[in-house]
């Protein structure tokens, strides 16, 4: 990978990590600004807590799935260069 590339994956990486920190920032302070009890405040901050984590469970779970399927495709990649490399080898 060429030096170029992964600064544009790490900027873009990076830029996503600061848009969900500044979502998750925005939502905890108009959670925390809104005229409700304290008991309604921590049970909708439970709720919330509780969706956030189901998600990124979620991402998790699609994640190894992506990353399960890239490793078959490369080993079907490998088991089919390997008669050509053999060849190139003799």
């Amino acid at each position: 990978m060429r030096d170029d590339e992964y600064q544009d994956r790490s900027g873009a990486a990076l830029g996503l990590a600061l848009l969900c920190l500044g979502l998750a920032a925005g939502a905890i302070t108009a959670l925390l600004l809104a005229p409700q009890t304290g008991k309604q405040l921590r049970k909708q901050l439970r709720r919330r807590y509780e969706d956030a984590r189901d998600v990124m469970d979620d991402w998790g779970d699609q994640a190894n799935e992506w990353i399960e399927k890239g490793s078959e495709w490369a080993d079907k990649a490998r088991s089919r260069a390997e008669p050509v490399r053999r060849a190139f080898r003799k």
